[in-house]
């Protein structure tokens, strides 16, 4: 029998099965088999952290079949992802195999490869491992914490904050760190300064700007001109100056290439170049990782997505190097190869660097392979591995000091060229922080020396003001919880995306923008449970996850020190009184609900009655803003922020944007808000041959599609849904894109899949149809032909579980039993002793109710015959003479 090798997903199930041969079995566990099930109990303080784990009908369907497929093999390989999570699944399987009895006689080993490629599998195959017991305790230590936290913490803000859904250790600090920066730009006083600036001109006429910088002597600092007739003082010096030039002093400086990518900075980095989400990035490195098809042959494109290191593996490098010289020549190969260590506080679970399994697959040769992300993000990872290996970029900078006579009056003039590009020849790194119109290295000074006289030109005072701290986008997000040291890169994904479906923020062009309710839980956290939601103490309690996970401290040690303190801290809550949270929520937040107001009026005045006072209140489905004179006044309204997003200055302020014409029919096509959200319509609708209304067509917006960036071909697009992707490559069946009730989705013959989050239904590529459909589960089988009629025979999935039909005739499956394990014959069979005929269908118009209600007169005439039913017809006679009586009226109509 062949041996048994266990991945995490059917993809990378199919490319290994492939370098394997037929030795090898190789099945998918699809994830995780088991978790912790989501109730009280499942993690229990009291007798030392012990776990309850339950594993869901598809766990156990796959480990089933790990089981069958152990049968008589000899050996059980564990090979899903090198990583803690990837350990956890490993040792799930194992221990639900053991569990089973289905271990005896197999030996069971431990492997790893960092990407998936013939020679990393085939060397991983060859080199097994025990599991890695430290790896597994640090992963039962945070899901043990994760789950106390929200378990512990979640219950406490329904009972005293009603309308909060959750919290959680690492994502309640996150959303702090969203909710402060907010409270920082709204509490930001802009301050005025001024800049002066001149245009000059060498002898030889060349034009050049300078700034000034000393003014009546004295060096300017950012404020000193900070009005209008301060600056215009300091220009007409400029303009009255007669200036030359005191000191030129060039310099060269070296730009050294960034480290390859991280989990971190390709996310960071996808963010800010390709407007990827985290989600978005992670599930494209993932396709990228498990292997694309490439001329017929499944190949893995880089190596694994999750890890903090960055280095790369030796004959990596020296195959890159090999690249460059090729490619850009060996001016642009530095002399050895460049060493990169990991800056981060807390390195996890160290691997490779993400890089291209093999530097000759440029972009440009596997473009037409991949999907339009995936090619876009491949070509993002490969750029900056090639770069991480190339020459250093040299520039030039020239700094010139132009004085007057009197040295009162100075200006300053800066340039910098690319003296040599290296390394910016193939990739530049994108900064959250760099300024618009950072132009440096091609702005350029012309040629000039110390005492050459120059020539003024126009002179110009330009005004500014300070700007507030921008709101987090994901990439400063991920690199700020990164820097703090808080969370780990492997979940910085998932916390952003539960942070937005839990309705505590936003994202506004692309910025994290808090919800009240994001902001009234942050506020009752940091007031009453301030130590947990500190970035410092979740940084320390993610130092000894470490420490567990290099074998350095116990884990249930460190469990029972944390959980002593918390348990206390919830304790201390339970005679808290809602009263006296919202008062200490309105007081902090006060600010930020009743900003003070242009005209000095008070902002918490009551509009209605005049003489009440506005403050926080709270209701059974969440807070509110209230008057303080209820019951007499009964004025309210939401939390929403005056000019926030929800009120009527948005993009459908007046409901109707009208987007353009379509090219066809010259209809209009507008965009609309509706009372289940904002859709798209086409036309006005109209009236058919019969005279009757028509409606027109329309199309709701996506979950995730941005009403301010809706255009007229985007528009046109959703009302043309539904589209075709594609035929899939293996079966050539059609897949094709909808838009249903519950949101975007793909069929193919009998499989449906929703989309995720972050998947265009409008751009929607056949390599990621192909994806989503793998996973996906049939709406029905066929079994077969039925041997009476010779009719189809179908399983199909139901809201109470599946069932056989046939024709109108149904029967339910026996519980438990899975839709691909039934047969024809047993099919039948359940037909013939359980079936029912399904209820005949309301007649269309009525047409087909009237010949079952003359069906039933006979009985009805024949009930006279039993005692029971004279009564019945005795008390029904008056009925029957008023309907006797309506007749004449009938023959007149």
């Amino acid at each position: 029998m062949p041996d048994v090798l266990v991945v995490e997903s059917p993809a990378k199930a199919k490319t290994i099965n492939k370098y394997l041969g037929s030795g090898f079995t190789v099945l998918a566990s699809f994830g995780h088999v088991r978790d912790l099930p989501p109730k009280d109990g499942s993690v229990r303080p009291e007798e030392d952290f012990a776990m309850d784990w339950e594993a869901d009908d598809r766990g156990r369907k796959q480990v089933q079949a790990i089981a069958k497929a152990l049968k008589g093999a000899r050996h059980l390989y564990l090979a899903t992802d090198p990583d803690r999570e990837g350990e956890a699944i490993s040792w799930h399987v194992k221990d639900m195999l053991a569990r089973d009895g289905a271990l005896k006689g197999v030996e069971v080993s431990r492997v790893t490869f960092n990407e998936i490629t013939k020679r990393a599998v085939q060397h991983a195959i060859a080199n097994p491992r025990q599991l890695d017991t430290p790896l597994i305790e640090a992963y039962l230590a945070r899901r043990a914490l994760d789950y106390l936290v929200g378990f512990s913490l979640s219950p406490v803000l329904w009972r005293k904050l009603p309308g909060s859904k959750s919290a959680g250790r690492v994502q309640s600090v996150a959303l702090r760190l969203i909710c402060e920066r907010e409270a920082e730009i709204e509490a930001f006083k802009a301050r005025e300064y001024w800049t002066v600036e001149g245009r000059f001109a060498t002898p030889l006429g060349a034009p050049f700007l300078a700034r000034l910088t000393h003014h009546e002597g004295r060096k300017l600092d950012q404020f000193d001109l900070n009005n209008e007739a301060l600056a215009n003082v300091a220009k007409r010096a400029v303009e009255a100056g007669q200036f030359s030039v005191g000191s030129v002093e060039k310099k060269r400086v070296r730009r050294n290439p960034p480290a390859p990518f991280t989990t971190s900075t390709l996310q960071q980095e996808a963010s800010r170049k390709l407007g990827f989400g985290a989600q978005l990035t992670m599930r494209t490195a993932q396709q990228l990782y498990e292997g694309v098809e490439i001329g017929g042959e499944t190949v893995g494109l880089i190596t694994y997505m999750r890890t903090d290191g960055v280095s790369m593996a030796r004959e990596a490098i020296m195959a890159i190097r090999d690249h460059v010289k090729g490619e850009f020549g060996p001016d642009y190969l530095p002399g050895a190869p460049r060493e990169y260590t990991s800056k981060a506080k807390n390195a996890q679970e160290a691997h490779e660097a993400v890089r291209p399994t093999d530097v000759s697959r440029t972009p440009a040769d596997v473009a037409r392979y991949l999907s339009d992300q995936q090619r876009k993000l491949y070509e993002l990872i490969w750029k900056r591995a090639v770069a991480s290996q190339m020459q250093s970029a040299e520039l030039d900078q020239t700094v010139a000091e132009l004085i007057e006579p009197t040295g009162r009056t100075r200006m300053r003039a800066t340039g910098s060229v690319i003296a040599f590009d290296g390394f910016l020849k193939l990739y530049r790194e994108d900064r959250d922080d760099a300024p618009a119109d950072d132009d440096d290295e091609n702005r350029t000074l012309p040629p000039m020396r110390e005492k050459d006289a120059v020539k003024t030109g126009d002179v110009t005072a330009s005004q500014h003001f300070t700007q507030p701290p921008p709101r987090f986008s994901e990439a400063s997000l991920v690199k700020r919880m990164e820097e703090l040291g808080i969370g780990r890169p492997s979940t910085y994904a998932s916390i952003l995306q539960v942070l937005q479906d839990r309705e505590y923020v936003t994202l506004d062009k692309r910025r994290f923008v808090p919800q009240d309710r994001g902001r009234l839980v942050t506020a009752f956290l940091v007031a009453y449970f301030e130590r947990y939601v500190d970035t410092g103490f979740t940084a320390g309690l993610e130092e000894q996850l470490d420490e567990i996970s290099d074998g350095k401290a116990d884990w249930r040690a460190v469990m029972r020190a944390f959980w002593e303190a918390f348990s206390s801290a919830i304790d201390e809550t339970k005679d808290l009184k809602i009263s006296d949270v919202i008062d200490r929520l309105d007081e902090e937040l006060g600010p930020h609900f009743f900003p003070v107001a242009d005209d000095g009026k008070d902002p918490r005045a009551c509009p209605s009655c005049g003489a009440g006072r506005l403050g926080l209140r709270l209701g059974r489905t969440g807070a509110f803003i209230g008057c303080s004179n209820y019951p007499e006044c009964r004025y309210t309204r939401p939390l929403a922020v005056p000019g926030a997003d929800g009120d009527a200055t948005g993009p459908l302020a007046d409901g109707i944007r009208e987007l353009g014409e379509h090219p066809e029919t010259g209809e209009k096509v507008t965009m609309r808000r509706g009372p289940y959200g904002i859709y798209v319509q086409l036309g006005e609708g109209g009236v058919d041959e019969k005279g009757k209304p028509t409606k027109p067509r329309r199309a709701s917006l996506a979950r995730n599609m941005d009403p301010e960036q809706m255009t007229l071909e985007r528009a046109l697009a959703l009302l043309s849904m539904p589209r075709i992707v594609g035929m899939h490559p293996d079966t050539g069946e059609e897949i094709t894109a909808h838009l249903g009730r519950f949101g975007p989705y793909i069929t193919m013959g009998a499989l449906s899949k929703s989309l995720d989050r972050d998947d265009d239904i409008l751009s929607l590529g056949l390599n990621r149809a192909v994806a989503l459909l793998a996973d996906a589960k049939p709406r029905g089988i066929t079994l077969g032909d039925h041997p009476a009629d010779g009719e189809k025979v179908e399983v199909r999935r139901g809201r109470f579980g599946p069932f056989i039909m046939h024709n109108k005739r149904v029967a339910n499956m026996p519980r438990g039993m899975e839709m691909e394990a039934i047969t024809l014959a047993e099919a039948v069979t359940l037909l013939a002793e359980k079936g029912k005929d399904l209820p005949p269908m309301k007649g269309a118009k009525g047409k087909k109710a009237a010949p079952a209600k003359k069906a039933a007169a006979p009985k009805a005439e024949a009930a006279p015959k039993k005692a029971p039913a004279k009564k019945a017809a005795a008390t029904k006679a008056p009925a029957a003479k008023k309907a006797a009586a309506k007749k004449p009226a009938a023959k007149k109509a």
